[in-house]
């Protein structure tokens, strides 16, 4: 994937939006927040675009119908976090901490999850076409039913995730690890397809 990281035109450094309320009417562009508290912020359908978030506590915080497009996430944390239908396209995350994030439905495409920590969170009924999931680790993670067409899943780990549901198409189980995976009849003969095995009826 390409280097799309936004370039903020403006900061809110160190403020405090502990529970805080967003809504629809709260729009950021091009914003940089670094360092900021956003533990059990409440967000129902804030819009952020281009916006960099460094060091920002998102810890217990609940965002639905929400939209971060095109943003970039530097050592944040989103410990217990939820996302429920938000809208994340094509945005990155850079050394993030997801233990307990729970993401329920929404469109997540093009987004950049190289390499990150993901055995405690939870994605379920997520688009995520073309995401970049190369290097994760996502051992005793849960990715179900999930829209993964033309994902890249080059090195990743996910020995003991719940994929149950999620299309595996691009999968090359060759590249991963798959031990005590949890998938289902259909995919199984998906990946025993992409092994050139001859699967037939007894």
């Amino acid at each position: 994937m390409t280097d799309r990281r936004p370039d903020p035109t403006s900061r809110v450094s160190g403020e405090d939006w502990y529970g805080r309320e967003l809504g629809a009417d709260d729009v950021f562009e091009g914003v940089l927040f670094q360092d900021c508290d956003f533990t059990e912020l409440i967000d129902h359908g804030a819009s952020f675009t281009d916006c960099v978030f460094r060091g920002v506590r998102f810890n217990v915080s609940e965002h639905t119908d929400a939209a971060f497009t095109n943003c970039t996430f530097e050592r944040c944390s989103s410990f217990d976090a939820s996302f429920t239908r938000c809208k994340l396209v094509g945005s990155a995350f850079v050394s993030c901490e997801w233990d307990l994030t729970k993401v329920d439905g929404g469109n997540w495409g093009f987004v950049s999850l190289a390499r990150k920590d993901l055995s405690g969170a939870s994605f379920t009924g997520v688009r995520m076409r073309e995401a970049d999931l190369s290097g994760a680790r996502c051992g005793g993670a849960v990715l179900r039913d999930l829209d993964l067409s033309g994902a890249l899943w080059h090195r990743a780990e996910l020995a003991g995730c719940d994929l149950r549901g999620s299309d595996l198409s691009s999968l090359d189980p060759l590249t991963v690890e798959l031990a005590k995976a949890i998938v289902t009849i259909d995919q199984a003969v998906t990946i025993a397809q992409a092994l050139r095995l001859d699967v037939r009826p007894e």
